[in-house]
């Protein structure tokens, strides 16, 4: 791929995710099979995990957008800001929120409190990459695709500055190129 010079390493492999999101899917049908969850995907990030993870939920799932912000460049600023709000009335539903990664919990945290103040009945997370080692906010994932360290990861959705979105694998940015 024309970005591969660019990665210092591959963490995960296209079929690295695929096979997890099956698992994460088949747990997730288990989980929720008496009453199937709106999910809620933020954008841009996690739209290829959500994209992967439907196939592997044997439910009949709906799902809508929140597009909210708090990045500038590497690091979250803390305040986020909702860019684009749901289309869909969550008022009395189960929600299973889908992220790309959980770093340091703060968007998480303030977009789950959002959800909740608008009426869902619960709210769950599933992430395709959790980075616990940066967590500043007490919140924890309930389906973890997998867990990294303290690297700074592009690739299925996630982004340094709108580059690197459409690799087909999760892979670690060479530090030259974001210091």
């Amino acid at each position: 791929m024309i970005f591969d010079q660019d990665m210092k390493k591959i963490l995960f492999t296209r079929e690295e995710i695929i096979a997890r999101s099956a698992e994460l899917g088949a747990q997730i049908t288990e989980d929720y099979k008496e009453n199937a969850p709106l999910l809620v995907a933020l954008l841009r990030g996690s739209v290829p995990f959500l994209a992967e993870l439907i196939q592997h939920i044997d439910l009949d799932v709906q799902y809508d957008f929140m597009d909210v912000k708090s990045y500038e460049g590497t690091e979250s600023i803390g305040d986020i800001k909702i860019v684009k709000d749901l289309d869909t009335s969550i008022k009395g539903l189960d929600i299973l929120l889908v992220e790309d990664i959980v770093d340091t919990g703060k968007t998480i945290n303030t977009v789950v409190k959002t959800l909740l103040h608008k009426g869902a009945n619960s709210v769950k997370i599933v992430t395709l990459l959790d980075k616990p080692s940066r967590r500043v906010v007490d919140i924890k994932a309930d389906y973890v695709g997998f867990e990294v360290g303290n690297e700074f990861v592009v690739g299925y959705g996630m982004d340094f500055n709108q580059k690197y979105r459409a690799l087909p694998y999760v892979g670690v940015l060479k530090d030259e190129l974001y210091e």
